[in-house]
């Protein structure tokens, strides 16, 4: 009777410590999609900046083309 006795204990024991496991792994998951949603979030907001920050210079490429000057080829670098 020892035997069974402990093998369930064994048992119960591997299974406590793989809900344990389990548990870390949910909750470091959660803490991480947390972080991608956070990133995310900047990754748009840096985007609206950059949208921001680039009107004015369209204007002026804008103002360039309406005085008759070809506006540069992505091609031409100095």
């Amino acid at each position: 009777m020892l035997w069974p006795m402990l093998a369930l204990s064994l048992a119960f024991c591997g299974i406590a410590v793989l809900a344990l496991c389990a548990a870390r792994v949910y909750a470091e998951t959660r803490r991480l999609s947390r972080q991608v949603a956070e990133s995310s979030r900047r990754i748009s907001r840096a985007a609206e900046d950059l949208e921001r920050a680039t009107a004015p210079l369209g204007s002026q490429v804008d103002a360039l083309r309406g005085s008759g000057r070809p506006a540069p080829a992505a091609t031409d670098r100095d």
